[in-house]
């Protein structure tokens, strides 16, 4: 059996449900590399269970469908709704898979479509240096040219290391260990990675490159999170600026300088081209409009 441990707000007794459901529901959560989607998805699961006051070994498609209407209704946003659906559809997967269940209900219920708003979640070249010099000279202004320049995800950059940062030539490289536990490596120019060993001192291989000035371990998203926003303000931006959109600025900035979609992709981690080749859609540098008359 995993032996990951899951905290206990992480493990949600199931309504009714067996021993055994528990367990299932425990191992599907341990099979969630990052602490904060075991904590999202458990939180989820404890919210449908309490909606359909029934073991997941004895759900229907109505139980499901119920519970849609209900997110529905509820007012969360479309991609709240579906986020909480799909960690449902995850864990009845896994259910079945695993042998628990016969049958997979989830796989019937659809997501609901909604308007892709990653045009709205973009910053240009010029705003995003605004962003880095607003930040401290230091940790925080290495830590936001870090999420720029290589494209890493939040959780990605508080699980780095020191021995993930290895030279190369006048640069160097960080090895990121990612979404679906997949491990890529990034190039940094040399002027990044002089900024960032800036930061290590008297660290040791097994040492965080970012520490939390909270005792010393590793920062964590919230922190990062806060870091951002603060530097959004001095800068003077008016968006509500998150970590991901500085991944979103790589994406389209890279592109626009004429990146190869595929290296984008590479680099960021996508498992799908498709979904690298949505920031072409979202900022498309032509259009048969163009053609036009006046």
């Amino acid at each position: 059996m995993d032996q990951l441990i899951v905290g206990a707000s992480a493990r949600p007794a199931p309504a009714h449900g067996s021993p055994q459901e528990a367990e299932v529901i425990h191992v599907w959560l341990s099979t969630k590399i990052s602490s904060a989607t075991r904590r999202a998805y458990a939180a989820e699961i404890a919210r449908f269970l309490t909606c359909v006051r029934r073991p997941i070994a004895s759900v229907t498609l109505a139980d499901m469908q119920l519970y849609a209407e209900t997110l529905a209704r509820s007012g969360l946003k479309t991609a709240s709704q579906n986020r909480a659906l799909t960690s449902v559809k995850s864990l009845l997967s896994f259910a079945q898979e695993t042998g628990y269940l016969a049958y997979n209900v989830g796989v019937a219920v659809k997501l609901r479509p909604y308007p892709d708003a990653l045009a709205q979640r973009f910053l240009e070249e010029s705003e995003v240096a605004k962003l880095i010099e607003a930040a401290p000279v230091g940790r925080d202004r290495v830590l936001l040219k870090l999420l720029y320049v290589s494209g890493v995800r939040v959780g990605e950059l508080c699980g780095l290391k020191w021995c993930d940062a290895l030279p190369r030539q006048a640069g160097g490289q960080i090895t990121v260990f990612g979404k679906g536990g997949k491990t890529r490596t990034i190039l940094l120019k040399p002027n990044v990675w002089q900024q960032l060993l800036s930061l290590q001192g008297a660290a040791r291989a097994v040492n965080p490159l970012f520490r939390s000035r909270k005792g010393g371990g590793q920062i964590d998203s919230s922190q990062v999170r806060r870091i951002v926003y603060a530097a959004a303000r001095k800068a003077g931006l008016e968006k509500k600026v998150s970590p991901h959109w500085l991944r979103h600025a790589h994406a389209s900035h890279a592109l626009e300088r004429g990146a190869p979609l595929h290296l984008v992709q590479a680099t960021l981690g996508h498992a799908s081209i498709a979904t690298t080749g949505r920031y072409l859609h979202a900022r498309p540098t032509d259009s048969s409009s163009f053609y036009l008359p006046d």
